[in-house]
C-alpha cells in the first residue's frame, strides 16, 4: 500500500520536481499538488492524503495558518514543513500547530524521501539543524511533575517506548493492540503533558527521568 502525499509549495519548479522524484518510488505517489494555500485549505480536506509537504512562506498566506485549520479535520494526516526558513518562531509555531517534521529546501532528495517514510510511520524528521534548536529550547523547560501522575500506566509505558525511538507499529506490536490504539494513548499523552509533538513529550520525559 503506497504512501499518499500532497505537496503545497508556490515554487513550481520545486513542487515538480518533488512530484517527479516521489512518484519514482514504488511506496508512495502524489495525489494532489497545490501552488498556493487557499486552494490547498480547500481541497485537503476532501483528499486526506497520508502526508503533506507544506511550504511555510507561500504567496498568498503561511503554511501555519493551514495546519492550525486543518489539523482537527485531517487528524491522521501527517504534515512536514519544507521551507528555506530557519527562525525560532517559524519552527516552534510550526510545531506548535501541529507539523510533524520540519525540513530545509537544501536538503537532499534522499533525506526528504526518508522523512516521509518516517513520518508515515509515527516518526518526527527534522533538518540536523532545526533539532538542535528544539531541543536546546526545550532542555531549558523543565516538566511539572504532577503532569506525569495524570498519564496511565499504559501511557507511561508507551511514552517510554516513544523515547527508545520506537513507531507506531513497533509500539502496537509489541503491546499487542493496534496502531489506532496507539494513536489514541498518544493524543492522550499529548494532552496531559500539554505538549504539540512527539518532540516535546520526549524532551520532557527524558527531564522527568533525570
Amino acid at each position: 500500500m503506497s504512501i499518499s502525499i500532497a505537496i503545497v509549495e508556490d515554487e513550481k519548479n520545486y513542487n515538480n520536481a518533488l512530484k517527479k522524484v516521489i512518484n519514482y518510488q514504488k511506496d508512495m505517489q502524489v495525489t494532489a499538488q497545490f501552488f498556493n494555500g487557499k486552494e490547498a485549505l480547500k481541497e485537503l480536506p476532501a483528499i486526506l492524503p497520508d502526508v503533506v509537504m507544506m511550504d511555510i512562506q507561500l504567496q498568498d498566506m503561511l503554511g501555519i495558518e493551514i495546519i492550525e485549520k486543518l489539523r482537527k479535520e485531517m487528524p491522521e494526516t501527517q504534515f512536514i514543513m519544507c521551507t528555506s526558513f530557519e527562525d525560532d518562531d517559524k519552527i516552534f509555531n510550526s510545531l506548535k500547530a501541529g507539523a510533524m517534521g520540519y525540513l530545509i529546501k537544501g536538503e537532499s532528495m534522499d533525506k526528504i524521501l526518508s522523512s516521509i517514510r518516517d513520518v508515515y510511520n509515527g516518526g518526527a524528521p527534522m533538518s540536523l539543524s532545526i533539532a538542535r534548536r528544539v531541543l536546546s529550547h526545550f532542555e531549558k523547560k523543565l516538566p511539572e511533575i504532577k503532569d506525569f501522575d495524570d498519564l496511565t500506566e499504559r501511557e507511561k509505558e508507551i511514552l517510554e517506548l516513544l523515547s527508545q525511538g520506537l513507531l507506531y507499529k513497533e509500539i502496537a506490536d509489541k503491546k499487542f493492540i493496534s496502531i489506532d490504539t496507539v494513536k489514541k494513548h498518544v493524543g492522550n499523552i499529548y494532552r496531559k503533558l500539554h505538549v504539540g509533538n512527539k518532540v516535546e513529550a520526549i524532551n520532557k520525559f527524558n527531564h522527568f527521568k533525570n
